[in-house]
């Protein structure tokens, strides 16, 4: 029985093609129009696994998909850092002098503006999904309207490419990870782990944690605070840590413990490859 993987978006979204890179061909894929969605059907068990980007390197972080993380039972198992390269996409024939709307996800369109600005004329119109978009134009035969979406959507819903690569910085790339329910197994090669909590409400109470880290040598990839609702002014704080030695990071997590409130790992996992 294949692997269920449940993604954001469609089929040929940049969702789909990070799951087949990470789980291979071999994968029955769990569409979700929406994050809130993808979560849930994890929750009720009608996907195995979920692949969920959650940062981008132009864009920034995917602020909400951290506290939906750490407000479930799932873990991070792995990541896939994916090249993402936009195109503009069109029924054959059709020239962007033509293009009346443009339709695809908000995260796209941050990522396009340089080339939106040239056409102040066309409508941009927030979807759910880039592939999605496409596939809609396709679906319906509809005229004047065009979606950003990647180069294997034109090519799955037979559209043509009115414009290549019109991202504005061409290293653009999206950390993807790979999130399963919590069973108690490590993977093979951890070097890295995602971490959550809440510093104690004292002066110099985060310093104290931060220097902790970078005693036992630790690498301090990404920290990211949110809000905690109710309680204003007062945040949780998610951390990725590298390391090379797993005994080290344990030792400085039982050491970090008493400094903090509701530490949660989120995932202990191995690096996913970065693009060079």
């Amino acid at each position: 029985m294949n692997k269920r993987v449940a993604i954001q978006g469609a089929l040929a979204s940049f969702h789909e093609t990070a799951a087949l890179e990470f789980f291979g061909e071999e994968v029955e894929i769990i569409e979700c129009a929406t994050f809130p969605q993808l979560f849930n059907v994890m929750k009720t068990g009608e996907a195995d696994y979920a692949v969920c980007a959650f940062e981008n390197a132009i864009a920034g972080s995917i602020l909400p998909n951290y506290a939906r993380l750490r407000n479930t039972n799932l873990e991070i198992f792995g990541e896939v850092y994916l090249c993402i390269e936009m195109n503009l996409m069109a029924l054959a024939g059709q020239k962007i002098e033509e293009i009346e709307e443009i339709h695809s996800h908000p995260m796209a369109f941050l990522q396009c503006e340089d080339f939106l600005s040239k056409y102040p004329n066309i409508q941009l119109v927030e979807s759910s999904d880039t592939a999605a978009s496409a596939k809609e134009i396709k679906e319906h035969h509809i005229k004047h309207r065009a979606a950003i979406a990647s180069r294997r959507a034109a090519e799955v819903f037979d559209l043509e490419v009115v414009a290549s690569d019109i991202h504005d910085n061409k290293r653009n790339f999206t950390r993807f990870l790979a999130l399963r329910r919590r069973n108690g197994d490590l993977v093979k090669g951890i070097n890295k782990a995602s971490i959550s909590f809440r510093s104690n409400h004292l002066p110099g109470s985060l310093a104290k944690i931060l220097t902790k880290i970078g005693e036992y040598n630790i690498n301090l990839n990404k920290i990211q605070s949110l809000p905690v609702i109710g309680e204003e002014w007062k945040y949780y704080f998610y951390v990725d840590l590298r390391f090379e030695e797993f005994a080290d990071y344990r030792k400085m997590m039982d050491e970090i413990e008493p400094l903090t409130r509701e530490l949660k790992i989120l995932g202990e996992y191995q690096q996913g490859a970065k693009p060079v």
